[in-house]
């Protein structure tokens, strides 16, 4: 069965990163939670329960982990990340390099004497 579920862009994105690191997918990892709810609801299975509970606070947990990485980063890496973003943005073709460093200095009529 397939269901549509609609998330903020910037939370599916973080978890996907999340989901990569386990060698996962988002649709796996919403699988297994609603697998784990599923579970967690049939009286007969106790232990399942905790452990969708310990799965759901292992999530929970990586999720604030990667918060905190993010928080932890330094005005000068932001910085330059933003720079080295813009220089990305900025850079342009600059047609083949036909010319030598001997070329650049090969300027006779600046070093003439005025008359």
């Amino acid at each position: 069965m397939n269901i549509t579920v609609s998330i903020d862009d910037e939370l599916a994105e973080k978890v996907r990163k999340i989901a990569a690191d386990k060698n996962t997918t988002l649709t796996a990892m919403v699988r297994e939670y609603l697998a784990s709810v599923a579970d967690a609801e049939t009286p007969a299975l106790d232990t399942t329960r905790e452990e969708a509970a310990e799965k759901l606070r292992a999530l929970w947990a990586s999720i604030d982990n990667r918060r905190a990485a993010a928080r932890d980063r330094t005005a000068g890496e932001e910085a330059a990340d933003k720079l080295s973003e813009n220089i990305n943005q900025l850079k342009r073709p600059m047609g083949p390099r036909n010319w030598t460093r001997d070329d650049l200095y090969d300027r006779p009529y600046a070093y003439r004497k005025p008359e």
